[in-house]
Formats: structure tokens, C-alpha cells, sequence
């Protein structure tokens, strides 16, 4: 599902700050559909950041949402992620393939915290990995 890429200091800078800006649109917006839709694609676009990081590039396949979520996973030794991310993987399935879920206040405040701590993680990881990489 992976193979080895090298990516550009540039782009991987671009997958970093498309996952921060689906973050911080996710933390700034009271409704909690989106708050939960954002904090989803931060959570894949910041796996793809850390995934170009590390020289390896996803290809769109069945599945690759789940691949995406467990190397994150991996990469930064935490299996919250995997088991979260899943989580919020089979819910946002639920609610685009079989005729919607609802999203509580509670649950997506929930995401957002959880999701804040990954995102500092994943910086740190990303920051000490290459001292030139300015995010």
C-alpha cells in the first residue's frame, strides 16, 4: 500500500500545514459535524505528513484511510492513534454510507483534545527528525 518517495522539504511543509489548517478549522468552529469532519482530515493529512517525513508515499486504495491511521500509529508509538483513529474512521463512514450519525457536543470535544495532543507529538517528531525542516 506504501512505496518508498522522496519528497521535497517544500512539500512536506504543505501536507503540515493543510493538516494544521484542517485543525485549527476544526478547534474554531462550534458545530460539532465539523468540528468531527475537520478533526478527521487533520488526523489522515497529518499522516500523510509524517508519512512523507519517513520517504513513504500512500497509493489510493480500498483501505488506505486505515493504513494511513496505523503507520501514524507506528511511526509515533502510539496506539491510541490506531485505535482512535479507527474509531473515528468507522464514524465517519457510518455517517456518509449509511445515511448519517450524529456527532455529540462531548464527542467532538473529545476529538479535538485527543486531537491536539497527536498534533504536538507528530511536531516534535517531525522537528527533532530534521533540525532544517521550519514548521
Amino acid at each position: 500500500m506504501f512505496e518508498p518517495f522522496s519528497f521535497s522539504e517544500n512539500q512536506i511543509k504543505r501536507y503540515y500545514q493543510t493538516a494544521c489548517r484542517d485543525l485549527n478549522i476544526a478547534l474554531n468552529n462550534s458545530d460539532n459535524q465539523v468540528k468531527f469532519i475537520f478533526c478527521y482530515d487533520a488526523l489522515l493529512k497529518l499522516a500523510i505528513t509524517v508519512c512523507a517525513f519517513n520517504h513513504s508515499r500512500i497509493k489510493a486504495r480500498t483501505g488506505h484511510h486505515i493504513e494511513l491511521i496505523e503507520k501514524l500509529s507506528e511511526f509515533l508509538n502510539n496506539g491510541d492513534i490506531k485505535v482512535i483513529g479507527d474509531r473515528m474512521r468507522m464514524k465517519r463512514n457510518r455517517d456518509l454510507y449509511d445515511g448519517g450519525s450524529v456527532i455529540t457536543e462531548k464527542e467532538s470535544d473529545e476529538y479535538s483534545v485527543w486531537l491536539k495532543t497527536i498534533f504536538k507529538t507528530a511536531t516534535v517528531y517531525l522537528k527533532a527528525g530534521q533540525s532544517n525542516l521550519l514548521l
